[in-house]
């Protein structure tokens, strides 16, 4: 992420979520609250970066726009976030009063639309991306609700372990995380240093979700596109990792993996048989783990 200032891919997910929501007949998910946490102003504004990044004239909303979105943006947000959150209503029901931990939770609306007093949230991004939020936020009109805590981390200068302890968290209570979205731009070993942090805090049984890019294999040009567009933007993708280095790192760290959905999987699951034109991303893998041993981290 660029310092100084809110993420621009937290934007464009959320206004593809709020795209979805409101054009889409078959919906993925749903995140019905997208377009008022962006607000009308935000969500013009996105979508005419989206226009340019298109080559598509200033106040395009038709056909040609909702392809483009369709093609590089929308099969990546909607997936993860489906996956993961019907995986925590599994893991809330099967273990009642639980914790959710969301690392790098953008313009996430989870905390809003949870109906599960059960489930207490602690929302983890960036200082210049949290302040962002909370301001919108502030400007809607939103209640902020008592189960949901937002902890800013300067991941350059902050052990995220450090800062959640310090919000509340409770490491004895079993705990779900999500980390998606950002395995795309961090290396191998500082990805494996983040999920050890949460193994630090893991309960035994707790759960982590997470996509991530696959490394191996000849991909189609809207996947070398979708990466020279975070570029652009100021948002480096670093070239994903192999699924044998993923399991190899989770195993290490006490998780085992439960559930796993490789491109081919997550095609057959979400797109085969839609009338839209949407399709799975070929470099794309969801994975949920649970957390089953200790490790010793001397």
């Amino acid at each position: 992420m660029v310092d100084k200032r809110e993420s621009v891919t937290a934007k464009i997910c959320a206004f593809v979520r709020a795209w979805h929501s409101n054009r889409s007949r078959e919906k993925i998910y749903d995140d019905y609250l997208a377009y008022d946490m962006l607000g009308k102003d935000e969500y013009d504004k996105t979508g005419e970066l989206i226009n340019k990044i298109a080559g598509l004239p200033e106040g395009t909303t038709g056909e040609e726009k909702s392809g483009f979105i369709d093609e590089y943006f929308s099969p990546i947000p909607l997936t993860r976030i489906h996956f993961t959150e019907k995986r925590l209503a599994e893991f809330a029901e099967e273990n009642g009063k639980i914790q959710y931990v969301i690392c790098g939770s953008g313009l996430d609306t989870f905390g809003f639309r949870n109906d599960n007093d059960n489930i207490e949230v602690f929302e983890i991004d960036h200082p210049d991306t949290q302040r962002y939020k909370l301001e919108k936020i502030k400007k809607l009109g939103w209640i902020l609700r008592k189960n949901v805590h937002y902890v800013p981390v300067d991941f350059e200068k902050e052990k995220m372990s450090d800062r959640l302890l310090d919000s509340g968290f409770d490491p004895s209570r079993k705990t779900f995380f999500s980390i998606l979205g950002v395995s795309y731009y961090l290396t191998l070993d500082v990805f494996t240093d983040t999920l050890k942090q949460m193994a630090e805090l893991s309960a035994l049984g707790s759960e982590l979700a997470f996509d991530y890019p696959v490394k191996t294999g000849t991909f189609p040009d809207r996947v070398a596109k979708l990466e020279k567009i975070t570029r652009d933007l100021g948002e480096v993708m670093r070239g994903g990792f192999d699924y044998n280095e993923v399991s190899r790192a989770l195993y290490s760290l006490g998780f085992q993996i439960d559930r796993y959905m490789p491109p081919e999987k997550v095609q057959s699951e979400y797109f085969d048989g839609r009338e839209d034109g949407l399709k799975a991303f070929e470099n794309v893998s969801l994975i949920s783990a649970r957390y089953t041993a200790g490790y010793d981290y001397e």
